[in-house]
């Protein structure tokens, strides 16, 4: 990508200016990672000059703010001239430095000249990397942009950093309730979809006090668990051990792709939302959260619709948030074909694989201290996929249709539903896959209503 940009930079440059990278693409390539932004400040030349060097290489498209950031077409970087007022006499290492200080943190105000390879790091952001420790770049201008303090929570688990405690000082300070959802759900996305343990993330979510603007994710804190269970604590415990478990999970198999690795984090993420609301401590002293899959559901569906996540995510991670307890509770309990079959029914309608599912509950299964969680087995999980293996192919799809039984002579109405709900039961309890094999079953079956019996 650089290469790309250095005709561009020596243009700028013969025009009197100074093009740097800036942001994520220098941290990334001084931590070793392949970096997808490139930003690019011009420095020393003004709005219409810089428009006129970039339509020399394609189309100009601006956006942003005032149409401050500019693309050119078929190169994926952003130009945009420096933040903050440019030094007296042209000075650009004080120009550099004065918009190095508008940034967010040190370890993105960090500059790279794409023609020299020359480094600038007027903050020293390169010392911060080394140490881990994400600094603000300056405590007068954090608090500019309030989503500052979520990017915090993300990056320090996506680079196992430790924000220092004038940082965490100033998160406090912020007010995301008037941030866009959309922008939200952005840097959750970064912190469940790209570290390698999240838990680190919603430490710092909860640290720098920034969990109070998501109700959902605060009342996990102090929930208690029957210790038999979850030996590992409260829900909030046990909800940032299943995350990093998840992160584990979310790149193997066949649900690796992006909408299943979005479900399963966000699924296990939420899966224990109902809890606070069901919790009790009952007579023999155990602590039991009863029917905490189906009161998670609202609360989970605000959380998600809070970040504006896309009307199919919300759908698949209510139906995971619903069954979550499915693997490991049919097995438990020797369930039938026929209740396989029925969840497999439900799953289809929320276009959620069994595979998915068991993985949301592995996760759940692994965010414990337990023998078995420390071990990383989940023997009813397994039992559970394999069960699903071993149903016939007749599938979730129903056999019997409303044509067949008109067919028959039957007219529309209720009957005409009640008949198929019955087709339904005796597909499932048998996996059969013959229209007429199943009717007749249905037909020759007494019915209380028919027989006379009360």
């Amino acid at each position: 990508m650089i290469e790309a940009l250095r005709p561009i930079a020596e243009r700028i440059r013969e025009r009197g200016g100074r093009a740097v990278v800036v942001g994520g693409f220098v941290r990334d390539r001084l931590l070793g990672r392949v970096s997808k932004d490139l930003d690019v400040e011009v420095f020393g030349l003004g709005a219409p000059q810089l428009e006129a060097v970039l339509s020399g290489f394609g189309p100009v498209r601006s956006f942003g703010r005032s149409f401050g950031v500019r693309q050119i077409g078929g190169l994926a970087a952003d130009f945009a001239l420096p933040r903050g007022e440019p030094a007296p006499g042209g000075d650009f290492q004080a120009s550099f430095a004065a918009a190095a200080r508008r940034r967010d943190l040190t370890v993105n105000a960090i500059g790279l000249d794409p023609l020299s390879d020359e480094i600038l790091d007027p903050l020293g952001g390169r010392a911060d990397l080394a140490a881990r420790v994400l600094r603000a770049a300056d405590a007068r201008h954090f608090g500019e942009d309030p989503l500052r303090g979520l990017r915090v929570v993300q990056l320090a688990a996506r680079f196992e950093m430790e924000p220092d405690a004038e940082l965490l000082e100033l998160c406090r300070a912020l007010d995301l309730d008037g941030v866009p959802g959309e922008r939200l759900g952005v840097e959750f996305d970064k912190l469940l979809l790209a570290a390698r343990r999240p838990s680190r993330g919603l430490a710092v979510l909860s640290a720098s006090g920034l969990r109070r603007f998501f109700p959902e994710l605060e009342a996990l804190e102090g929930v208690p668990q029957d210790p038999t269970w979850h030996p590992e604590g409260d829900v909030w415990t046990h909800t940032l051990l299943s995350l990093d478990a998840a992160a584990q999970l979310r790149a193997g198999g066949e649900e690796g792709a992006p909408d299943d690795v979005a479900a399963l984090m966000y699924a296990v993420l939420c899966h224990d939302f109902g809890k606070p609301a069901t919790t009790t401590r009952e007579r023999d002293g155990r602590i039991r959260s009863r029917g905490h899959e189906a009161a998670g559901l609202d609360p989970a569906r605000r959380f998600l619709e809070r970040l504006r996540a896309p009307t199919r995510r919300v759908s698949r991670v209510l139906a995971l948030v619903e069954h979550h307890l499915a693997p490991a509770l049919l097995p438990a309990g020797g369930a039938t074909a026929r209740a396989y079959r029925r969840l497999a029914r439900k799953l289809v309608a929320a276009e959620v694989s069994p595979a998915l599912l068991e993985r949301v509950a592995r996760a759940d299964h692994w965010g414990r201290t337990t023998a078995e969680a420390i071990a990383r087995t989940f023997a009813a999980g397994d039992r559970f996929l394999a069960a699903f293996a071993s149903l016939s192919e007749t599938g979730p799809h129903d056999v019997v249709q409303g044509r067949h039984l008109l067919a028959r002579g039957y007219a529309p109405g209720p009957q005409l539903g009640a008949l198929l709900e019955r087709c339904r039961d005796v597909q499932d309890a048998t996996g059969w896959s013959d229209p007429d094999a199943i009717l007749a079953r249905v037909l020759a079956e007494p019915r209380e209503d028919e027989s006379g019996d009360r």
